[in-house]
């Protein structure tokens, strides 16, 4: 489906999907039992049915639509040191030691995407590019300055703050005031890393079924009753791996995520010089607001840019309102790209837990990973690993973020549905012009 903004017309589509042939699920009907049920066929799924598979457990991945439907394939591509939460506030809620072992899983979870796309020979365009975070206003660059510090300090983890000076060597833009560099973060290009854990996930012995969608749990001792769209199995344990399409079959852990759309649209493929214009090194970036918006070259030299153009979940209309308000934003950053033809939109949902962290554990028997909170690329793959691997019998030591509850809302303000989203729009576009 085409759509048209301004000039331009739009595939109402992941650009990332037509670079890749996606496996298909495996036919026939579903086993009668297994030994972990999957739900969720996105990163935190394949990586936990791989791990167990490679374990010798029996492991059926349940997925609703089609394998890498969600957000797994509809990032942006970035594998990105640290979480959502900065490094003061992680300092300040949990300590120097637990904040410095949270930073430190992040980057060891970028080094296990390296090492599994090498062991599992994924052809994903993985590169260690770096990042730059932009500040949008002076107080921001003086924030990153102070962040250095403490990286450098507390974690043993160098970056560097370019100021607006120099800025040009990075970025084709004149907006900003300055920026922080960190050469360990990578990009890659997500629809062909889930490609290729959907493959390996098949390779191990994970049979992974699409259009099987979860309607029911059912709890019967030490066992689980799964009902499906394509019928019911039985499972020894069951993996949440659902993100922010989280829902009503498990309402416990709904009412704990809040689902946040997030849009991006991709250009036509830039001229060269234009490409190393608007991104000398090809660094994944993003900028300093609340209402913040991220880009970075694709490979075949386009221009991708995303945000929360609207806080709200995907829609046809979200979609097309978000095209229009990126394009924008593309042409107040680089202008010079104002002729440029915008090819690709879309649309998917994020998932936020209340503390703005990630989580991986245990609540009604039922095993989960979510709220990555747009930091997914890495975390999932370290969490759904982690978790096959504590459910197939290793002994490697526990996740940081397992000891972490995740929190809910108070009681009656919040069971599954985000009413609240446009009041929080508000309050983050009034924070941006405040801050």
């Amino acid at each position: 489906m085409t759509i048209d903004i301004g000039s331009s017309v739009l595939k109402e589509r992941p650009y990332w999907l037509d670079t890749v042939a996606m496996p298909a699920g495996a036919p026939g009907s579903l086993p009668p039992s297994v030994d972990v049920a999957v739900i969720g066929a996105g990163i935190t799924g394949l990586c936990a049915a791989r791990a167990l598979a490679r374990r010798g457990a029996n492991v059926a991945v349940l997925e609703a639509r089609t394998i890498g439907w969600g957000a797994s394939s509809r990032n942006g591509g970035m594998v990105l040191t640290g979480l959502k939460l900065g490094v003061s506030i992680l300092i300040a809620r949990y300590g120097r030691e637990l904040a410095r072992k949270l930073f430190e899983a992040t980057l060891a979870a970028i080094d296990h995407v390296e090492q599994l796309i090498a062991t599992e020979h994924i052809d994903c365009h993985f590169a260690r590019c770096g990042h730059l975070a932009l500040a949008s206003k002076s107080a921001h660059y003086r924030r990153f300055a102070r962040a250095a510090d403490v990286l450098a300090s507390d974690f043993a983890h160098p970056v560097r703050a370019v100021s607006g000076a120099e800025l040009r060597s990075e970025i084709g833009s004149d907006i900003y005031y300055g920026g922080l560099i960190d050469e360990t973060s990578a990009g890659l290009n997500p629809a062909q890393y889930v490609a290729g854990l959907a493959r390996a996930a098949s390779a191990a012995g994970a049979v992974l079924h699409e259009a099987t969608r979860v309607e029911g749990l059912e709890r019967h001792g030490s066992r689980w009753r799964v009902m499906t769209a394509r019928g019911a199995l039985e499972a020894g344990a069951v993996i949440v791996a659902t993100s922010g399409y989280t829902g009503a079959v498990t309402p416990a852990l709904q009412r704990r995520i809040v689902p946040i759309g997030s849009y991006v649209i991709v250009t036509e493929p830039l001229p060269e010089t234009l490409a190393l214009e608007v991104s000398p090194r090809e660094r994944m970036m993003y900028d300093s607001r609340h209402f913040l918006h991220y880009f970075r070259l694709a490979p075949g030299r386009r221009l991708l840019i995303g945000g929360r153009a609207r806080f709200v979940p995907e829609t046809e209309a979200t979609v097309r309102e978000s095209a229009a308000l990126l394009q924008r934003a593309m042409i107040q950053i680089f202008p010079q790209l104002r002729d440029v033809r915008v090819e690709y939109a879309w649309g998917g949902t994020l998932d936020f837990a209340f503390d703005t962290l990630p989580h991986l554990g245990r609540l009604d028997g039922l095993h989960y990973a979510l709220g990555y909170a747009g930091h997914g690329v890495a975390m999932a793959t370290h969490f759904g690993t982690s978790l096959g691997e504590a459910l197939g019998g290793s002994d490697l030591p526990a996740s940081p973020f397992a000891g972490l509850p995740i929190p809910r809302a108070p009681p009656g303000l919040y069971w599954g549905r985000p009413w609240f989203l446009p009041l929080a729009a508000a309050w983050y576009k009034l924070l941006d012009w405040l801050s």
